[in-house]
């Protein structure tokens, strides 16, 4: 079970890290900066494309080493683990990516934001209201720990969702 939750956790975390990395190397050299939008619909698409190893790790495992059995409970925790190790490199990888290439990332994310909410008509309460929150957030996200933390809260969850389908559709309790 190690050596499956290893083989598919790594391979996942390579493939989750290496298209965010790509991604933000190439949404941030764009004319105009980041397209916000366009890199978190290519993040959560690129979580997905990454934790379909974790259906194909609890299938591989169940079949190849378990005799084609296997319990939710089996298959929900081999999907968590690997689900944690990929999560983890894609982790490693934005701290680096950010602390080292772009540490004005969050200065530039709140002021797209600010001028999103300014776009909307929103009342200048509400404007400072939300830039005084965004520059406390700013002020913690350059923490190591927080930042990691708040990463973890990014991809953990769509790994989390994708082990409980995962492990609901391929659960058996005999062989066929």
């Amino acid at each position: 079970m190690k050596k499956t939750i290893i083989i598919y956790g790594v391979i996942a975390g390579i493939i989750v890290s290496v298209l965010m990395l790509f991604s933000m190397h190439n949404l941030s050299h764009c004319e105009g900066g980041i397209d916000y939008n366009s890199s978190m619909l290519i993040g959560y698409a690129s979580m997905l494309i990454a934790f379909s190893l974790v259906f194909v790790g609890i299938r591989n495992y169940r079949d190849k080493y378990n005799a084609g059995i296997i319990s939710f409970g089996k298959a929900f925790k081999l999907g968590v683990m690997i689900a944690l190790i990929a999560s983890t490199f894609y982790v490693v990888a934005w701290l680096i990516y950010y602390f080292f290439f772009i540490p004005d990332f969050m200065e530039k994310y709140s002021a797209h934001a600010l001028e999103e909410l300014r776009a909307s008509g929103a009342s200048k309460l509400k404007i400072k209201q939300e830039t005084q929150e965004m520059a406390e957030f700013a002020k913690m996200y350059k923490n190591p720990f927080f930042n990691a933390m708040m990463t973890y809260m990014e991809i953990l969850p769509v790994g989390l969702i994708v082990t409980l389908i995962s492990s609901l559709i391929l659960k058996r309790k005999t062989a066929i």
